[in-house]
């Protein structure tokens, strides 16, 4: 059985055999839960700094990713297994967790968007990258003999999670400006 690190790095190289692996082992989810905290904390750093420290911040970052990861996996489940299954497929929601969230493995690299000049094309390539992860994972997960249809249930998948993500920031937000005012100070006529 190959250690935390391996997978990550097989994941990553989209390694075929290293999703399988993943997929046949119940007790991974632990380990893809400790490499989405990772990928999502080195993420937002570069993320934030690309940003000039004006984020949605870095806990905040953190817990989105966090939250839509579980969307997302969620989503790819219920379209992947209920709506455009193959005759071959059969996965659950855990597998599901286990390999997408092994997938974002290349989101460690975003730290890289610290560096000044690039690191907003870097945080771009890692996205990328992570969607060829994913649609791995997906295809994987799912038996799916059709690389074309893991990337119709990825894409499903992030609609899914960026509309989760966009509501709970507009919450977010609206809770903190209803709380501080948000706006400038009122002024007081004499």
């Amino acid at each position: 059985m190959a250690t935390l690190l391996e997978r990550a790095i097989g994941a990553a190289r989209l390694d075929v055999a290293t999703y399988e692996e993943i997929e046949a082992d119940q007790n991974a989810l632990g380990q893809a839960m400790t490499v989405v905290a990772i990928a999502s904390v080195a993420n937002g750093l570069g993320s934030a700094a690309v940003q000039g420290g004006h984020g949605f911040g870095l806990v905040g970052g953190v817990i989105a990713a966090g939250i839509g990861w579980l969307v997302w996996a969620f989503t790819i489940y219920l379209v992947g297994t209920r709506l455009l299954p193959e005759a071959n497929t059969k996965s659950d929601f855990g597998e599901l967790l286990r390999m997408t969230g092994f997938a974002m493995a290349p989101g460690v690299v975003g730290i890289l968007g610290i560096l000044p000049g690039i690191g907003g094309l870097v945080l771009a390539l890692v996205g990328l990258w992570q969607i060829a992860t994913m649609v791995v994972a997906v295809r994987q997960a799912l038996d799916y003999t059709s690389t074309g249809r893991a990337v119709a249930v990825c894409v499903i998948g992030f609609i899914a999670q960026m509309l989760v993500i966009f509501l709970i920031m507009g919450v977010l937000i609206g809770g903190i400006l209803a709380i501080g005012g948000g706006g400038p100070p009122a002024t007081v006529m004499p």
